[in-house]
């Protein structure tokens, strides 16, 4: 191949000065930074917080740095609220219901649905599992939990306790680590954050599926 083809030199790296002007030319086309008294140039962008999704202000480097370091998305909610928005996002903060508590839907034939959930209702058992477990009771057996999911020992590691641990050590440790964690107490420290919604997971996992 010929060095001097056009078909070489269509493909021609560009000069390092070339590169240079045009990113010196794209820098100087962004807004300058909107912290107060700053002329630099606003190469990235903040969020401006919660109720402002999708709006942003443009910092430099350094201010950005300053405000992502005192950022608290969380910053004006009691600790009831903070609570209450990080439960709520386990589900993306749409409504959930308890399984068969929607017995008056339309549709829905009442008289089947209250001799299924009423006092005398005729539950099928087919493998004997509820029959084994009044035998245990009427036996005066110890009470034995069955054996944990690979999701229900994470959970149960994530509050710091044990597999066998019962329902009052574990609401006495998530409130426990609530406190402990809350940005409140860590000054609006980001791992604190996520540490807290990682242990309200948790504890709502473990309520879900009963042992708590």
């Amino acid at each position: 191949m010929k060095l001097n083809s056009k078909y070489f030199d269509s493909i021609r790296v560009s000069p390092r000065r070339e590169r240079e002007e045009r990113e010196r030319s794209a820098k100087n086309s962004l807004p300058e930074c909107q912290w107060k008294g700053c002329p630099q140039k606003a190469e990235h962008k903040a969020p401006k917080g919660r109720g402002k999704d999708g709006e942003y202000y443009h910092f430099c480097l350094d201010h950005v740095r300053r405000y992502n370091a005192s950022y608290n998305y969380f910053d004006g909610m009691s600790d009831t609220e903070v609570a209450t928005f990080l439960k709520d996002s386990v589900t993306g903060h749409r409504p959930t219901w308890k399984v068969g508590a929607n017995g008056s839907a339309p549709g829905v034939d009442q008289a089947a649905y209250a001799d299924r959930i009423g006092p005398k209702a005729r539950i099928r058992d087919p493998h004997g599992v509820l029959s084994g477990r009044k035998r245990g009771a009427a036996g005066g057996g110890s009470k034995q939990r069955r054996q944990l999911r690979p999701l229900e020992k994470k959970a149960f590691a994530s509050l710091n306790l044990a597999h066998d641990a019962e329902k009052d050590q574990i609401k006495a440790r998530f409130k426990e680590l609530v406190k402990l964690h809350h940005p409140d107490a860590n000054g609006g420290d980001r791992r604190s954050e996520e540490k807290l919604r990682e242990i309200i997971q948790a504890y709502n996992y473990l309520k879900q599926v009963g042992l708590v």
